[in-house]
């Protein structure tokens, strides 16, 4: 038993002795005295009885498993049936077995006992933590940086019980601003409730703080919109806490989380909730391969793994490092240390077979794909090599060593797809197809489609920061054109749940919300870093890039979508391909790859994705099969 325990068993000890004899005291307090008949009640060896029966009790409702500094409405109410039932017990004993020569426990006397015991054992435990959260001397001067919070809430409150408590953290809540108008000069910790968020503007010019805050992890991006442009027209800088996901994944120190408001979280999207314990059990004590285990959505895939609880990580990845840095965060800060990186190319079938033969996957997350649009449309050869023929390596390997699920990431662009980038995944999407449809394949495949991830590398947001860094101007391809975000972690985390729902073949579609202009993400990325749009940081219109589109698509024409368990994850159900034709294109399109005929690879890919070769079940008949073009 560690120290702070030993002496808060040792402090209750001496409470339960006073209150045991101040109980006799307060019971017969006539000039007589205690009868002496009672008296053995209150000698030692009794005292000792009560004292040992009480701690025991105590000790049993958990009543040592924090420290006295932290004590919280729930331990009060522990506090009340840890005492209730140890006096109990003790009334109990004493009166149905008294010592010798001893009258019973009087009732009177067991009833003080516990209004005394219930008292010091409640009193102690909040004083000492009204005593660590007190201000030093002269603490009724504010110090560090005044902080105004929006959000009464509990993530408000455990944010101010935080920054009272610890003063090195440098803040001094001064305020809260809350939608629930009946809040209003109600008191959380002892900081009033100012007034409703609609009152902003006005609170914030009578009391201006150095800081506002948003601790509201649920609000939608409207609300934090509006916060953000109140403080901005008061000049005053504003952090947030981040959204739920990133909270429950991050560091458990709230206060430590907050941060500087970012880009997604005023896009107005809603938030996505998944049971994260529930949808992620299939990964519990497996061998996972995370493919591109260094990118941003591999890294990503590879914190959640680890968080549902495989006993075995196998991180793949041909950035050395990239890979690093993934590898030494699991490790050193997320206490994984069941992590294997391997340098490989995923397109080495047999570097892979050594991989799957020593480690034995039982699922496979294949992410590694070269993705930036432009890059791609310049180098088709190697668009073709790394994303189509790699994804059909990695494929044939998982099924040659009976790996039970394969996940593909996939993309909105597949759909379509004019560039030789969204073609090359839209040939991801079929192989995936073709071995779900496999009889003789055990392996459970699925594809993952979803739109851009904010803020992952190469994205329009990194690139706007840049230039916004440098003064501007900030280059939009189109004023209308739109795309669908969603954060990093949100995305994995339903890539995690289509992994346990998915079947043969099956795609899976993420809903990504409503799609967002990119003229509109620049002006807000650019008022956040405190500049007027078009005035103080200009923009300029470039025009649509080879290969783009001006709005990207989910599902396509030929594709009935269905709802699957999740709100958010839609099922994309379409013809499957033809198995044999695809084979026997993805033969023909390796040899052009070999040979580097760039000009016949880029006509062949687009010839494919033009013209896909399905196979259709005829509704008379379940049996038969009809090959169409």
């Amino acid at each position: 038993m560690n120290r702070h325990r030993i002496w808060q068993l040792i402090a209750d000890a001496a409470l339960i002795v006073a209150a045991w004899q101040l109980a006799f005291q307060l019971r017969f307090d006539s000039g007589d005295g205690i009868p002496p008949f009672y008296e053995r009640l209150t000698n030692w060896q009794t005292t000792g009885i009560v004292v040992g029966i009480t701690l025991a009790v105590f000790t049993g409702f958990g009543f040592y498993n924090r420290w006295w500094r932290y004590a919280s409405t729930r331990d009060m109410w522990g506090a009340l049936r840890g005492v209730t039932v140890a006096s109990l017990l003790v009334g109990f004993t004493l009166y149905f077995f008294p010592p010798d020569s001893t009258e019973r426990l009087p009732r009177g006397v067991a009833v003080i006992d516990w209004l005394l015991l219930l008292a010091f054992v409640a009193g102690t435990r909040l004083a000492a933590r009204t005593i660590f959260e007190r201000p030093a001397p002269g603490g009724l001067v504010a110090r560090g940086r005044e902080v105004l919070v929006v959000g009464a809430g509990d993530a408000g409150q455990l944010v101010i019980r935080e920054m009272l408590k610890s003063r090195a953290l440098g803040f001094t809540p001064i305020g809260v601003v809350d939608d629930d108008r009946r809040k209003k000069n109600l008191r959380i910790h002892g900081i009033r409730v100012l007034g409703t968020t609609e009152e902003l503007p006005h609170i914030l010019r009578d009391n201006k703080p150095d800081e506002l805050l948003i601790a509201i992890p649920s609000a939608a991006g409207e609300v934090r919109q509006k916060v953000v442009e109140a403080a901005r027209d008061a000049q005053v800088p504003v952090k947030t806490l981040p959204g739920l996901y990133e909270l429950i994944a991050g560091d458990h120190n709230l206060a430590a989380q907050i941060r500087p408001v970012q880009v997604e979280d005023i896009l107005g999207r809603e938030p996505v909730e998944v049971d994260f314990e529930s949808i992620s059990a299939y990964l519990r004590d497996e061998t996972v391969l995370v493919t591109g285990a260094g990118g941003s959505i591999g890294s990503e895939l590879c914190r959640q793994v680890a968080r549902a609880g495989a006993s075995r990580l196998i991180l793949v990845d041909q950035a050395e490092s990239a890979l690093y840095e993934i590898e030494r965060e699991l490790v050193d800060d997320r206490g994984f240390p069941a992590s294997v990186p391997v340098i490989a190319d995923v397109g080495n079938r047999e570097k892979l077979r050594q991989v799957f033969d020593r480690y034995r996957p039982t699922v496979v997350f294949h992410a590694a794909a070269y993705k930036h649009v432009p890059m791609m449309e310049a180098n088709p050869l190697e668009s073709v090599r790394n994303n189509v023929l790699a994804t059909k390596v990695v494929a044939e390997v998982a099924v040659e060593f009976e790996a039970r699920r394969f996940l593909l990431i996939s993309t909105d662009k597949a759909l379509n797809a004019q560039a030789v980038y969204g073609q090359s995944k839209a040939l991801c999407e079929w192989i995936v197809e073709a071995y779900g449809q496999r009889d003789d394949v055990s392996t459970r495949f699925v594809a993952v489609r979803f739109g851009n991830v904010l803020d992952s590398s190469g994205s329009v947001i990194r690139i706007f920061k840049r230039q916004i860094a440098k003064g501007g101007p900030v280059t939009v391809t189109h004023p209308e054109m739109t795309r669908f975000f969603m954060t990093t972690p949100e995305a994995v985390s339903l890539v995690v749940q289509a992994g346990a729902i998915g079947g043969r073949g099956e795609i899976f579609v993420l809903d990504m919300g409503e799609p967002v202009k990119i003229v509109d993400l620049a002006r807000s990325m650019i008022r956040l870093s405190g500049k007027e749009p078009d005035k103080e940081i200009p923009l300029e219109f470039i025009g649509v890039r080879a290969g783009e589109k001006l709005h990207e698509e989910l599902w396509g024409e030929n594709e009935t979508i269905t709802s699957t368990e999740h709100l958010k994850i839609k099922r994309a159900t379409r013809p499957p391909i033809d198995g044999v034709w695809l084979e026997e294109e993805l033969g023909d399109l390796e040899l052009l790859v070999g040979a580097g005929e760039t000009l016949d690879v880029v006509s062949r890919l687009s010839m494919m994705v033009r013209s896909p070769r399905r196979v259709v079940v005829a509704q008379e008949d379940t049996v038969s099969q009809q090959t169409i073009h």
